[in-house]
Parts: structure tokens; sequence; C-alpha cells
């Protein structure tokens, strides 16, 4: 594959950047185009580095803003579609997801017809498949089964209704009179260094004795490498341009594990922190079912005071579910059809990780210092 470009969205955030970085060691990409709505400084110094190996052009921009999306659009032939607001606590209201998650998406595959671009490739999730049930047991699961969120939570909601419209989309005729060919990626859990989710859980615990809370030890997934994830867009990408694959490959949807040991999420950050001292909660926890009936409650109190008062629950049923639910699956059809093949072993994902967590323990160390002095 020679002369062809990509624009990625969501290029600034956990996977958009790594995904940039593995496009500029491509051979024959003539040019990338990162899209977000910000770029830190530390990520442009480090983009900036890129630029001797490709054309990487950094563009800020708003992903609900039309005339920009068919600017960033115009002359590419792929399109990484990876931006996207992640919320299971209920922090953010329902129309900024429905907005950027689905209306963006939406706008995005409209972009692509208006100005030619050919390949659309959608970052979905895992949760556009479930969990619904913390009861149900969903191990090593495949494309086949179909599994599909109920949730009307509207992150996995947005989610499920983006990727419809990005599958539906596959087969449209461009303007140009050639044809869109789509496909979607879920990617398990995703770590890696940056994960903003076990930021937060590590500088908790450093505030309190370096103990994690177990609050998720009745869970059992099989979390991914973000490394592994952005591999998997840069080879989801050349299959939908390579004649032999693309017929395979279009309209279709494709789980995105690694060789990852699957675990709870509460074990798992014990995992990679434990080097560093860090140590479970062995303190009761609730039990399940407890904490559900306690999340609906919550969830009946703030709708009830939504017309005079805005009550946002500690913790919803969404999240309990999420958070206790055995819910893994397998990568075999990405494997068989994308020829995905993790590009980081676990010991390495980890051993980056768990470097990472040690840097995060520095700067709390630091900034002890500094409030001493």
């Amino acid at each position: 594959m020679t002369g062809w470009s990509c624009l990625v969205t969501g290029a600034g955030g956990f996977l958009g950047q790594r995904i940039i970085s593995l496009l500029a060691e491509e051979k024959g990409l003539q040019e990338i185009r990162a899209l977000d709505k910000d770029f830190r400084p530390e990520l442009q110094e480090e983009f900036s580095k890129l630029k001797h190996k490709v054309k990487l052009t950094l563009l800020q921009g708003d992903i609900l803003d039309e005339q920009c999306l068919q600017r960033a659009c115009q002359g590419m032939s792929v399109v990484i579609h990876s931006a996207a607001v992640i919320d299971v606590s209920g922090a953010l209201q329902r129309e900024v997801l429905m907005n950027i998650n689905l209306k963006g998406t939406q706008l995005m595959l409209e972009a692509c017809v208006q100005m030619s671009v050919p390949i659309f490739i959608y970052t979905s999730s895992m949760e556009v498949a479930g969990p619904n049930s913390y009861t149900e047991v969903i191990r090593d699961a495949c494309e086949a089964q179909n599994l599909e969120s109920k949730w009307s939570a509207p992150y996995p909601y947005s989610k499920k209704l983006a990727e419809k419209a990005v599958l539906a989309a596959n087969g449209r005729t461009l303007e140009n009179g050639g044809t869109l060919y789509t496909c979607a990626l879920r990617p398990m859990y995703i770590y890696g260094e940056g994960n903003r989710f076990h930021t937060l859980q590590v500088n908790e615990a450093l505030q309190n004795n370096r103990v994690l809370e177990e609050f998720a030890k009745c869970s059992f997934i099989n979390p991914v490498y973000v490394g592994n994830v952005a591999w998997a867009h840069i080879l989801a990408s050349k299959a939908l341009q390579d004649p032999k694959k693309a017929p395979t490959v279009r309209g279709q949807f494709y789980y995105i594990s690694d060789d990852t040991p699957p675990q709870s999420y509460s074990n798992f950050l014990y995992t990679l922190s434990k080097e560093w001292g860090f140590r479970l909660d062995t303190r009761m926890q609730l039990p399940v079912f407890l904490q559900y009936w306690i999340a609906f409650l919550l969830e009946m109190v703030s709708f009830l005071l939504s017309p005079i008062y805005k009550y946002r629950p500690p913790f919803n049923r969404h999240l309990v579910t999420l958070s206790n639910s055995v819910f893994t699956f397998s990568c075999k059809k990405a494997q068989q059809e994308l020829g995905y093949k993790p590009l980081y072993s676990w010991e390495e994902a980890r051993q980056r990780t768990t470097q990472w967590i040690g840097s995060l323990v520095n700067q709390h160390k630091e900034a002890l210092k500094t409030k001493v002095h």
C-alpha cells in the first residue's frame, strides 16, 4: 500500500496518541492528520518528534463542527474515529455523551461521504455488548453471539447506536461515486501508561497509605494493552485497503483482546502496582445484590429530586453491574480476518504500565516534599 493518508480523531487521547505513533512507522503513508479539541504541550512535543518520519498535521477542532470535519477529511483515504467521551459514573450530562459519541460519529460519517473518504474505522467498546446482569456469566464470547447491551445509560447506549450507524454506513455511495467501507473494533478494558482511571485510583491509594479500594473483586475480565488496541486499528486500516481481505472485513465488528491474564478489575490494578508497595483493602464489602439495590434507590432519589435539585449518585446500577460481572471475549475473528497478533506481550505491557505507576508514586513524593518546604 503506497500513497495513503489517514485522519485520526481523538488523537490527543489515551488511545489516539498511540495510534498516531504507530501510524508514523507505516511505510507508504504520506500524511497523518491528528484531530482533537486540544493537545497538551507535552503531547505536541512528542508529536513533533514524529515529523521527520511522516507529514503530521495537528488540527484543533470540535467533533460537532461540520465544516471543521470536512476540512479535516479533504484528501484523506482513511479515517480512524477514536474520539469519544467515557463516563460510567454519571458525572456528565447525558446530552454531552449523546452529542459527542453519537452525533459526532454521524457527522464524521457524513463528512467522509461528502469528501469521498473510502475507509472508516470506528473505535467501539465491549460495553456495546453488555454486561446486562451481574448474575450472567459471559466467557470467551465471540462476534457470532451478537451480544447487545440493554442499558439506557448514556455511555453504552451512545456507543451502541454509534457503532450501528458506522456498520450501516458500509456500502454508502461517496460524493465522487466511490463506496464507503467501514468496520468497528470493540476493545476490552484498555490499560496502559496514562489510563485516567488508574491514575485516579493510584492517587487515591497514595492518599490512603497505598491501600487500593477493592471495588470490583467479583468481576472477571480480560484487559487489553493500549498499544495492542492501537495496533489493531492499523491492521484494520490495512485490511480494508487489501483487495483480498477487504470483502470479509467490510461492515464487520471485532473484539480486541491480548494475552493479558483474565482477572478482576481490583486484582488487575494490584498486579500492576504491588511492586510499589500497594495492597488491596481487606475489609468486607457489601454483597453485590445489596450494592445494586442501593444504587437503584439512589437513582430514584436523583430522579425525584431532578425538578428542583441536581443530585448525582456516587454509583449507579450500570456501574455496579460492570464492576461485578464475568465478561471475557475471544479475539479469534480479528486474528483470522485482520491478521491481528498483539504487538506487545503481557510481560512488556505489564512492565511499561508498572513503570508508569512508579512515576505517579514519585510525583506524589515530590509533591509531599514541596508541601513540607
